[in-house]
């Protein structure tokens, strides 16, 4: 394998300008959430180009509904289709998709931005705007990938099945219309932006509305009524009590270097109506994070608990409990087992390029990996080029050299997970022969 090894290396430097610019045409096509399709068609003509199975179609929100993983603030996809692109084995090899969104989320406010949020703009290696970084550059990754491959003449013996997707920001109706569309393999590796760090396992999320009840009165005679925000207090440092509580109980080292490895985070709070009056009803709006290993039954089941026990502290929640809902977007928790075979491939591709062991870690935010993983029945790996820090943001940007190593890794490790017809089948990199396992579905 040193001398594909080599090829694959070449071939990348030698259409680095080539995927540069493919980068910076997919920046410069905005795709907001109702806004994918101008981004979709460059992704879809370049598979096309590539020699691809191309299968595109927009989602029926009507069939979405009727799953219990499904979240979108819209019921309707058009203008955003999903577009997946198949690279046929020969058969006798395992199977991967490789899964990248292709929404972005707004851009914000304009001011914060040096350069036009859609410019694509490259500075001293690095290439800036809205998605570059989450997660348009993993998705270059894989292309070139893909297309490094087949221009070597390289042939598989699994299938490889590349899905840009819609709505990953949004709760994963995209990969989630995927899966039902019947797409499954037998492993699957998401480029979303790790700072080239590797994560086995994926938090999982959900969001929460709490109700504090009051009691109003003239604010002349507060004395008379009970505020609902003061209330709403105690029921937020009641739930810090629980964020604690829960990360105790994780010692994963991969959560090492997370200070708080599932947080309960408070992002919305509204109560009263007048400035005289006391307030009677406090709404708290949150998100709460959920264990790889966690169910989203189990951690709803607790945080139902932990309220319960506010009549404990205070009486006034005896008689007037909090009222609990779930709403909103949700993001399935997921996690493949360290010594997975695409895991090992992954960590032994990463340190033949880059010559020094990966880091390995826990995410520390949702993917559409936990989707992938227990809906699809398909494990899940998240490995990107992108800058973890940067994606969201004002200046978004990607390192480009991360890109192009991204996809000397990806090409490599697909060689090793879903076998490579020479003319000695089965000849492994070690140069022994050996059966290759998996369905090639």
């Amino acid at each position: 394998m040193p001398d594909i090894q080599k090829r694959i290396n070449q071939w990348i430097k030698d259409h680095r300008e080539e995927g540069t610019n493919l980068l910076q045409k997919m920046v410069q096509a905005p795709s907001t959430q109702g806004n994918e399709a101008g981004a979709q068609a460059i992704v879809a003509q370049k598979l096309q180009e590539m020699g691809l199975q191309i299968d595109s179609w927009e989602p029926d929100g009507s069939e979405l509904k009727k799953h219990s993983y499904f979240y979108s603030p819209r019921s309707e996809f058009s203008n955003s289709p999903n577009v997946v692109g198949i690279m046929k084995g020969t058969g006798g090899g395992r199977s991967i998709i490789l899964n990248g969104h292709i929404d972005v989320v707004p851009d914000g406010d304009r001011d914060q931005w040096d350069d036009d949020p859609y410019s694509g703009a490259i500075k001293n290696g690095r290439m800036f705007g809205r998605g570059v970084t989450d997660m348009k550059g993993g998705n270059v990754s894989l292309i070139l990938a893909m297309q490094a491959l087949k221009e070597n003449g390289i042939q598989l013996k699994g299938d490889v099945i590349f899905q840009s997707v819609i709505e990953e920001e949004s709760g994963g109706a995209g990969t989630l219309a995927a899966v039902l569309r019947g797409y499954k393999a037998d492993a699957a590796l998401i480029p979303e932006p790790t700072n080239m760090r590797i994560f086995p396992k994926q938090q999982g999320s959900m969001w929460f509305r709490i109700h504090v009840k009051g009691r109003s009165a003239h604010g002349g005679t507060r004395y008379e009524g009970v505020s609902a925000i003061e209330k709403s207090m105690t029921v937020i440092n009641h739930i810090r009590a629980l964020e604690e509580k829960r990360n105790a109980r994780i010692s994963d080292p991969l959560y090492q270097n997370t200070p708080i490895p599932i947080p309960i985070n408070l992002g919305v709070i509204e109560g009263g109506n007048w400035p005289s009056s006391v307030p009677d009803l406090v709404k708290v709006e949150g998100r709460m994070g959920v264990a790889p290993e966690e169910t989203m039954e189990q951690a709803k089941d607790e945080m139902a608990a932990w309220l319960l026990q506010l009549g404990e502290a205070d009486q006034w929640f005896k008689e007037n409990p909090p009222v609990l809902e779930w709403f909103g977007a949700r993001w399935v928790p997921g996690s493949i087992d360290a010594e997975h075979e695409l895991m090992n491939a992954l960590v032994h591709q990463y340190r033949q390029v880059a010559g020094q062991d990966p880091v390995i870690e826990a995410s520390p935010w949702g993917t559409d990996g936990g989707l992938l993983t227990h809906v699809g029945e398909t494990p899940a790996i998240v490995f990107g080029p992108g800058v973890t820090e940067v994606a969201h943001y004002p200046n978004e940007y990607i390192l480009l050299d991360n890109v192009f190593s991204t996809a000397e890794i990806i090409a490599l490790t697909l060689i090793q997970w879903c076998g490579m017809e020479t003319e000695q089948d089965g000849v492994t990199q070690s140069g022994k022969r050996e059966t290759v396992l998996g369905n090639g579905n």
